[in-house]
């Protein structure tokens, strides 16, 4: 997270954002609303909740996303406004432009990346209050809070939010648990709405994996092995995929350099750069196995049909696919080569049932219709 100050200018009138409202009412502007989250960050499950959300927000409100990479985000989301994320300050000044704040996807509001990151999110929020900008929560997780102080502060933050759409039930059981009083709702992912094509199937196995402290030389020995044993018999290509550009795209490369990589592997293996949702969808309706541990990687091979497994290293992507019936391993267990193979080929020749993720499809839904609700107020 880039480095930031906060000024005493940035928090302006709380009644600028009221006049605005009653300005564009008045005039037929369109009401303009504020997207926040990880985005244009070149990270593909972050792309895809983007334009899930974009695609949610009534016709009579104009987005405006907070990015990294402008470029990138007007590649997902053409003649869409945005602002520097990297810059709070930029970002703060922004609310005073806009008629509502979505903070949208994945889980902003946590302290396990750092607690600097979750200051950031706070400050935001706490501004737009300031400015009386409405505050909507939007398929976000709460947590992972390791800190009583974060626990703290988030607790107080939410209390002043106007609506709350949850991603699972350890977050909208810890809210719960908190005693808020604000409208609050619970559905899958956001993503699992995100539009697939149909799975045709192929001899690619793809890997989704990303860098982990979970797992030591040995485990990555285990899973390589199990990977080189499946892909020798059944695979005519392993494919490592990097969702996110600057933490997984050394993987490979890290892997190489210690030696985890079995010959025959190394032999069939192709790495590739996620460079676009449809590059990606492409490569999942192809495949003959999609084995993630990306989160959004699982929900898109799952959306599109293709079989799929889940490595998981954090409880998320565990949760994700006992939702979708998926097969998963817990990455802080034991790892052992012949279930990890066993589990993976039964995957490949499993008659496939559509109806969880049918499912899944349908209570993700239950986003769209809170954000929606709650902005139609705000322009009736």
């Amino acid at each position: 997270m880039a480095s930031f100050t906060v000024t005493v200018g940035d928090l302006d009138n709380g009644s600028i954002n009221s006049c605005l409202l009653v300005k564009a009412l008045r005039s037929g502007r369109k009401l303009r609303v504020m997207l926040c989250g990880y985005y244009g960050e070149h990270n593909l499950g972050d792309d895809a909740l983007l334009q899930v959300l974009v695609s949610q927000i009534p016709s009579d409100w104009e987005p405006v996303v907070t990015a990294r990479d402008s470029e990138a985000v007007q590649a997902l989301v053409p003649g869409v406004s945005s602002v520097n994320r990297r810059s709070l300050s930029d970002t703060i000044r922004g609310l005073d432009q806009v008629n509502a704040l979505v903070l949208g996807g994945g889980s902003l509001l946590q302290d396990g990346t750092s607690f600097k990151s979750l200051v950031y999110y706070l400050v935001l929020l706490w501004s737009a209050r300031f400015k009386r900008v409405p505050i909507l929560l939007w398929g976000q997780g709460l947590g992972p809070l390791q800190h009583r102080l974060s626990r703290v502060l988030v607790k107080h933050t939410l209390s002043g939010v106007r609506a709350v759409s949850w991603r699972d039930p350890s977050s909208i059981g810890l809210a719960e648990r908190w005693g808020l009083k604000i409208p609050m709702l619970m559905g899958p992912d956001p993503v699992w709405r995100h539009p697939s094509p149909p799975w045709t199937g192929g001899t690619r196995l793809i890997l989704c994996w990303r860098p982990t402290p979970l797992l030591n030389s040995r485990k990555w020995g285990v899973l390589l092995e199990a990977v080189d044993r499946l892909s020798a018999n059944d695979c005519s290509e392993v494919i490592w995929l990097a969702f996110h550009t600057e933490q997984d795209a050394s993987l490979w490369d890290d892997l190489r350099n210690r030696d985890l990589i079995p010959e025959g592997l190394d032999r069939r293996s192709v790495q590739m750069q996620a460079e676009s949702l449809e590059q990606v969808q492409s490569l999942f309706s192809e495949s003959a196995l999609v084995i993630a541990m990306r989160l959004h990687a699982l929900i898109l091979a799952a959306t599109a049909g293709c079989p799929t497994a889940a490595l998981s290293y954090d409880p998320k992507v565990k949760a994700a696919a006992q939702l979708a019936a998926l097969p998963w391993v817990d990455l802080n267990d034991a790892l052992d080569v012949d279930r990890l193979s066993r589990q993976w080929q039964s995957v490949m020749t499993a008659d496939r049932s559509d109806s969880d993720i049918e499912q899944l499809k349908r209570d993700a839904q239950l986003h769209e219709e809170m954000l929606v609700e709650e902005l139609q107020k705000l322009s009736a």
